[in-house]
């Protein structure tokens, strides 16, 4: 299923916010690294209705892929 562009980009906004204020990093940071990540892939294909989980799950999602990218360099 995919979702009206226009929620998809307020959702991402709000991810992003939320993400950068978990991690304690800058919004640009948290964009850069958003833009490039599998959460974003999944939720912009439409994988699972991931656009429909809360804001902090995916926030969430997005700090366990950062920490293992980390873990990883």
């Amino acid at each position: 299923m995919t979702a009206n562009p226009i929620l998809l980009q307020k959702k991402y906004a709000r991810v992003i916010e939320c993400f950068a204020s978990n991690m304690s990093i800058s919004l640009d940071d948290a964009l850069a690294f958003f833009y490039h990540s599998e959460v974003y892939r999944l939720i912009s294909e439409g994988v699972s209705d991931m656009h429909c989980m809360s804001d902090e799950y995916l926030a969430e999602e997005l700090k366990v892929e950062y920490n293992t990218n980390k873990l990883n360099e």
